[in-house]
């Protein structure tokens, strides 16, 4: 029996579904079991380092723009749909799951052509278009976050699949670890930082004032740029105070343990991790994509606080307040930490299985 999971393009998409290839893993499933299909991008390095087999496919994402290779999507989806259909056949797959994404729409009508079982999941509070196409002949559509996405046909609130470290955090036996991975001061109260996998030029922009307001030394940053790093690193390098630069990291664990008090954008993932480890941020959501309907999600519980980007002058004052204040900090995390589901993996394999049985 076979699983086939299609993500693609960014991490959004494709650690989510990892998270819930392992859970299959841990139900009884064997890795091999347990197929990707997707592009060139993020997922063809990552599903095979985890250990998962993955398809590669012809892909075509939408763009935003009036371009005209959007003309050219139909004929790619189409001819992509039919070398899937084919690779599940050849697999024995037995049920699929689509991770949003221009992987999920090809991977559908796929499953529709095999008359396989179609499950998918949409990680934001609002969804995407290839979920809102794919969820009206799924089988149950499994929401990340509270939103709109709840309206989808059979959705079903389930959280987002974190990985284990995440879903099943420690703050207390990390801690320390996380202080020397970082080699951050014992007694520093420490910012975490995190712009994404492309950065966040406004909350680049704006740390230099977060970290000219602390010139005592009492503060340490941890700030994860993504693509940006170059842009930030000289500025990490000429700080009064510990300003460690990281492109990425692949063990968020350390990076929620180490921090204090979080900064950050409000993408799918990154609100549902803040939960899952209750911690306090500040976010600033990209609000052209629909971020502040994530945001929502920790803020109307009062486990976060919302600072839009057009007032992210404030940030210096924002942060302050609250790193000066620990008891606000605490009871932000708790609140976090309730809206939290981390049987979400759990949860999305086993109806998995149960499909493939039936």
């Amino acid at each position: 029996m076979t699983v086939a999971i299609a993500a693609a393009g960014t991490g959004g998409h494709v650690m989510p579904a990892l998270a819930v290839a392992r859970a299959l893993v841990a139900g009884g499933l064997d890795p091999g079991e347990v197929v990707f299909l997707g592009g060139d991008r993020f997922e063809a390095r990552a599903v095979p380092a985890a250990g998962f087999p993955f398809l590669p496919f012809p892909m075509a994402a939408l763009r935003r723009s009036m371009s005209p290779r959007n003309l050219a999507i139909p004929q790619v989806v189409w001819r992509t749909a039919r070398a899937m259909s084919a690779a599940l056949a050849e697999r024995g797959t037995r049920v699929v799951l689509g991770m949003g994404g221009y992987a999920t729409v090809p991977a559908a009508l796929a499953a529709r052509r095999r008359g396989l079982p179609l499950f998918v999941q949409e990680q934001n509070a609002i969804p995407g278009l290839a979920v809102r196409l794919a969820a009206r002949r799924a089988e149950a559509a499994f929401v990340g976050l509270p939103g709109p996405a709840q309206r989808l046909p059979r959705a079903v609130l389930t959280g987002n699949p974190l990985r284990a470290e995440l879903a099943d955090f420690d703050r207390g036996a990390l801690a320390g670890a996380a202080r020397r991975r970082y080699e951050l001061p014992e007694r520093a109260l420490v910012l975490g930082v995190l712009g994404g996998s492309l950065g966040a030029r406004v909350l680049n922009r704006a740390v230099p004032e977060v970290v000219r307001a602390w010139e005592d030394g009492s503060l340490a940053v941890v700030h994860i740029a993504g693509a940006e790093v170059d842009e930030v690193a000289p500025l990490a390098a000429a700080a009064s105070l510990p300003w460690r630069c990281l492109p990425f990291e692949e063990q968020m664990e350390y990076f929620y343990a180490a921090a204090d008090l979080v900064v950050c954008r409000a993408g799918a993932m990154t609100v549902s991790e803040l939960a899952a480890t209750g911690t306090p941020a500040v976010l600033v959501p990209l609000e052209r994509v629909g971020q502040h309907h994530n945001a929502a999600a920790l803020v109307s519980g009062g486990g976060a606080r919302l600072l839009h980007q057009d007032r992210v002058a404030r940030l210096p004052e924002v942060v302050a307040g609250l790193l000066g204040d620990p008891s606000a900090r605490a009871e932000m995390g708790r609140r976090a930490r309730l809206s939290a589901r981390p049987e979400a993996a759990a949860h999305i394999a086993a109806r998995l299985r149960e499909a493939s049985h039936g």
